[in-house]
């Protein structure tokens, strides 16, 4: 029943990112002495999840729907564009740990949207 509004797909579908994404830095920084490894990273997902066809066109609600998904579009890990060092590693530790506390503050940013829109139907199935 829950799973049928529109807020608690996009929190949801924002906290499976949020995770892909982590994932994916994980990886980057296990191989950071790696010679040769070229860095990755997911696209963010205000780009997966905004229209991109502009204002007025169809937005997709449900997997199927018009051939899209919300969950599954964009989420294969791509090459990030970084600076590659002498032996041909990409990956910027810095850079690294930025992407991670912006991945932690989307995780906990679903999870309050997730929470607060519970709240009001709590609110809303009480009266």
């Amino acid at each position: 029943m829950f799973k049928s509004l529109d807020v608690f797909k996009a929190a949801h579908a924002m906290g499976k990112h949020a995770a892909a994404r982590q994932a994916v830095v994980a990886q980057n920084m296990a191989n950071a002495d790696t010679p040769g490894y070229q860095a990755r990273d997911i696209k963010p997902f205000k780009e997966l999840y905004q229209n991109d066809s502009g204002v007025g066109s169809m937005r997709a609600t449900r997997a199927g729907h018009h051939g899209s998904s919300l969950e599954s579009s964009g989420m294969a890990p791509g090459l990030a564009t970084a600076e590659v060092s002498p032996n041909g590693n990409s990956v910027s530790v810095e850079e690294e740990m930025l992407k991670a506390v912006d991945v932690k503050r989307q995780h906990d940013r679903s999870v309050a949207i997730y929470k607060s829109a519970l709240t009001v139907l709590r609110a809303a199935a009480a009266r």
